[in-house]
């Protein structure tokens, strides 16, 4: 029995690959891949270190996550990266549906922590489920490898075979993320619950 992909490879109003900006950002990322793994590695790769990850670019505009919008900007938190990359992967002719989790941040700064009202649990952590090769596997493209040395934790690196989530402790054994709560899988940006929740 053969599944019907094609709802997760459709334009959408957030998810708008047929766009020139996500179209020129998927070109520029996967020049030289060859098959779907190989795109889909280069996609991730681009969206974690081309767009630095940036938690204080929260805001209640909706243009600010569509894909077309994400794939110049050069600071984006998690939602607005998730967006570009189940775009791109889209655009690249690979079934992707976006996914959020509640996680905590072990990690996270004071001033972050401030701004947040004092908690250190992030609702709706955006991520991509990404389908390579008949496989729907999660990964998250947040953190840039510039920041993740900050911190002194690895990378998230994604392979097309396994998923690709934060770790859970830093390099020296400290507790780094934590995830609480998973919200599911969505074809499209479910923005209006996201903020409501972030207020």
């Amino acid at each position: 029995m053969t599944v019907d992909h094609s709802p997760y490879l459709e334009p959408t109003e957030f998810l708008d690959w047929q766009q020139d900006s996500v179209r020129d950002f998927v070109s520029s990322a996967i020049r030289g891949a060859c098959g779907d793994t190989e795109k889909a590695i280069a996609i991730f790769t681009a969206v974690r270190d081309s767009i630095w990850y940036d938690p204080y670019t929260v805001t209640d505009n909706p243009h600010a996550y569509r894909a077309s919008t994400v794939a110049t900007a050069e600071r984006a938190y998690c939602v607005p990266k998730a967006v570009l990359l189940t775009a791109a992967c889209r655009a690249a002719g690979i079934p992707a549906r976006l996914g959020f989790a509640d996680v905590r941040n072990h990690l996270q700064t004071e001033a972050l922590r401030a701004r947040m009202g004092g908690t250190d649990l992030f609702v709706f952590h955006g991520y991509s489920s990404i389908c390579v090769d008949g496989t729907w596997l999660k990964a998250t493209p947040a953190f840039n490898t510039e920041l993740c040395a900050r911190f002194g934790v690895p990378p998230v690196d994604f392979d097309g075979e396994n998923d690709a989530l934060m770790h859970a402790f830093t390099a020296d054994g400290t507790q780094h993320m934590e995830y609480v709560r998973d919200r599911g899988v969505f074809q499209d940006l479910p923005l209006a619950a996201i903020l409501a929740e972030l207020r």
